[in-house]
Parts: structure tokens; C-alpha cells; sequence
């Protein structure tokens, strides 16, 4: 069933017509993996050190895999810190450094999650220090710093339905119009409407407007939880 709609949605993409991209964001899009892979450098010995508290703490992998919907319809197996755990971590045992999840509904954060037990994965998810493996992706070519958030089969069906050709037609990114303009607090309707406008308005000036809203968003876990 997951590959029949996986299929659906790269065949519907296909045969709609979408505006090309302007030539700035296919710049960005070349320069990206590069300044992606350098930052990956720069920042290994934060990664190593989270990948080891979180492997202390939870007893399990320190990476979780979401599946998501990326570009032209494609799987993208999304790549994150593990946050949640029981409450005195999972039993000790042999584990895989990522581990891949399955596709759930989505629900909306209306407050704290229960389900994050430990201070330091709560610092973690706030400040967005979770997601930093995504940059592997960006390295990739497969995401972009800036772009729609990456969504679920369930959610592209749900709450995008005709304007999922739209969305899907760029990379989707580790930020957006939906961080710096509510985050946490948004519906889904919110965010479909933000995803949509960064879309139809994309350009080198949006980019790195968001870049620089970002930034002090993430210093100071705005809006996050």
C-alpha cells in the first residue's frame, strides 16, 4: 500500500506542470552539499558527543529514521536524534547506530510532549540540536537548508491534497517560513499556507531572509517545545 501511494504521488507530480525554479535557488541548490558537507566537518565532535548522551541515556539507537515525502514525490527517509524514551531509558541491549520508523499519524504539539523524559533531549528539540543530522541530506542533494517542511504520505493527502504538486516540486527544507513564523504553535492549515507562499515566492532574497530569521530562533527556542 506505502509503495502504491509512493508511486501515486511521484506519477501525479509528473504529469503537472510547475514553474521552473528562478536560477538563484538553482545556484543555492549546486553550492549547498558543499557548505553542507563543511559544516558536517565543523561539527562532528558536537555529533559524536549527542550521539553518545543519547545512546547513554535512551539505551537505544541515538538516530531515529522518519520516512517522508521529499522532492518529485520521492522517499526520503528523514534522519533525527533520538528524543524520546521511557523514563530510565530503554533495556540495555545491541543496537544499529540508526533506527527506522514507521509511519504514524501526525499529531500537533499543543504543549510539552510527555514523552520526552530527559532534560538534555528536551534542550535537544528546542534548539533544533536534533536535526543537525539533516545535514547529512543537504550534503546529499536531497534537502535544502531552506524549504517546506518535510510532510508524511498522511499529511500530503490529508491536509495538501491539489496543492501537493506544488510543494513537492522543491526540496524540502531543515528550515522555513514555519519556523520563524510560529513553529510549535501553527495548524495545519498555518503551515500549508506558509509552505505554499515560500513556494510560489522563492528566491536567493527569501533564502537568506530566513536564514537570518533562524538563527536567533534557534538560539532562544522560540516558539519551540
Amino acid at each position: 500500500m506505502m509503495a502504491t501511494n509512493s508511486i501515486s504521488v511521484r506519477e501525479n507530480w509528473e504529469r503537472s506542470r510547475v514553474p521552473a525554479l528562478p536560477v538563484s535557488v538553482n545556484l543555492l541548490y549546486a553550492l549547498e552539499p558543499v557548505a553542507a558537507a563543511l559544516g558536517l566537518i565543523c561539527l562532528s565532535p558536537v555529533l559524536v558527543f549527542v550521539a553518545i548522551v543519547i545512546r547513554v541515556l535512551s539505551g537505544a539507537s541515538p538516530l531515529v529514521a522518519h520516512r517522508r515525502v521529499g522532492r518529485c514525490g520521492k522517499t526520503l527517509w528523514v534522519y533525527k536524534f533520538r528524543t524520546m524514551w521511557p523514563s530510565g531509558g530503554f533495556a540495555r541491549a545491541a543496537c544499529s547506530l540508526i533506527e527506522n520508523v514507521a509511519d504514524d499519524e501526525p499529531k500537533l504539539k499543543l504543549g510539552p510532549d510527555p514523552r520526552v523524559t530527559s532534560g538534555f533531549a528536551s534542550f535537544c528539540r528546542r534548539h533544533s540540536v536534533d536535526e543537525l543530522p539533516q545535514l547529512a541530506l543537504v550534503a546529499a542533494g536531497q534537502m535544502s537548508l531552506v524549504g517546506p517542511r518535510p510532510i508524511t504520505r498522511f499529511e500530503l493527502r490529508e491536509y495538501y491534497d491539489t496543492d501537493a504538486t506544488e510543494v513537492l516540486s522543491v526540496k524540502p527544507g531543515l528550515t522555513g517560513l514555519w519556523q520563524i513564523r510560529g513553529r510549535s504553535r501553527l495548524t495545519y492549515r498555518q503551515r500549508k499556507r506558509f509552505d505554499l507562499f515560500l513556494v510560489r515566492r522563492f528566491s536567493a532574497g527569501l533564502y537568506f531572509w530566513i536564514i537570518g530569521l533562524t538563527v536567533p530562533d534557534l538560539l532562544f527556542a522560540k516558539d519551540a517545545w
